[in-house]
């Protein structure tokens, strides 16, 4: 016999549409946004860098975050190319421009590692 109390039924309904919203969000695939930062990603891996090693550029800090190396970075752009700012002052924030010495790309060029300069 099949228990037909109302808990039962509505913890096999809540089960069935969780295991529906799943199946449809693995057919539906990737969303758009995902989708065109992958375009985007592989993009950049097809084009030359616009920066070069040893050489200092200018940019706007887009956001500060936790680098793989453990301290907080300053990450912007420059003509598009995404370059983390190590060794960064106190009190930078989102907004302010900066000057900084590319040291390095990271792995497929599609970024570059550089050291704080000074403020623009």
């Amino acid at each position: 016999m099949i228990p037909s109390s109302p808990l039962v039924i509505g913890i096999a309904v809540a089960v069935a549409l969780i295991a529906l919203f799943v199946l449809v969000r693995r057919l539906r695939g990737p969303s758009a946004e995902a989708r065109e930062s992958k375009r985007a990603h592989e993009a950049a891996q097809r084009r030359d860098a616009p920066v070069e090693i040893g050489e200092t550029y200018e940019f706007g800090v887009t956001e500060l975050t936790d680098h793989h190396s453990g301290s907080e970075v300053a990450v912007g752009k420059v003509e598009g190319f995404v370059v983390f700012a190590e060794d960064i002052p106190g009190g930078l924030e989102p907004g302010d421009v900066i000057r900084a010495k590319v040291l390095s790309f990271n792995q497929g060029r599609t970024s570059a590692d550089a050291t704080f300069v000074g403020r623009a």
